[in-house]
């Protein structure tokens, strides 16, 4: 049986070699390296050419973002999961777009760290609960923030109206303009926001304070 070959890369020596030790114990991994920087990692990767990488974040000559992206670009058939203490979305967004293909935590359990190694070499990614949630929720955050920034001025502007209770009529009325021309602005904030009726629409005010 063909071992799958794992690099492992973290700064602190302890905890490199607690991980190397255990991937030793398993019969079809074999750990083929260890580098303690992002620096060492690139150059070591380049020569041992291993199938994976588990790469920590945050050392003390640059990032694993940085590493990562580096090796990526050479190395496009290495699959490097992300082993960090650190669920700041500063941190996971750019290292899973610099092509980290997993990210897990240094609380995960030694049997999950092994299944992701196993599940990157048929590329299938794995991250950490806590992380998904936290891109979850930034994500739907940036999408909600930047729902009503698509608005015209006009738009914005009718939807604070709409948000205050007022009718399609007295939005005309006070805004001195046809009552067509509010049901064609009123019918491009529901499509803009995503929403399906004007309801909605003002919840969404009242939820981002505009109102």
């Amino acid at each position: 049986m063909e071992k799958i070959r794992v690099m492992v890369v973290d700064d602190h020596e302890m905890v490199r070699r607690g991980i190397c030790s255990y991937l030793d114990t398993e019969d079809d991994l074999e750990v083929v390296g260890q580098a303690n920087s992002g620096k060492t990692a690139i150059e070591l990767a380049k020569t041992l050419r291993p199938d994976v990488i588990l790469m920590d974040l945050i050392m003390e000559d640059g990032t694993g973002v940085e590493a990562t992206e580096s090796i990526k670009r050479e190395l496009p058939d290495v699959q490097v999961i992300i082993l960090t203490s650190f669920i700041d979305e500063s941190l996971i967004f750019p290292a899973l777009e610099a092509g980290a293909l997993s990210y897990l935590l240094k609380t995960s359990k030694a049997d999950e760290i092994v299944d992701a190694i196993r599940l990157a070499v048929k590329r299938e990614a794995v991250i950490e609960p806590k992380v998904a949630t936290k891109m979850l929720t930034k994500m739907r955050d940036r999408t909600e923030q930047h729902a009503h920034n698509d608005l015209t001025s006009r738009e914005l502007e009718i939807l604070v109206l709409i948000g205050e209770g007022k009718t399609n009529q007295e939005i005309a009325d006070e805004l001195f303009i046809g009552i067509k021309t509010v049901k064609t602005h009123v019918s491009n904030i529901l499509s803009k926001l995503g929403v399906e009726d004007r309801t909605k629409a003002a919840v969404y005010a009242h939820r981002h304070k505009l109102v």
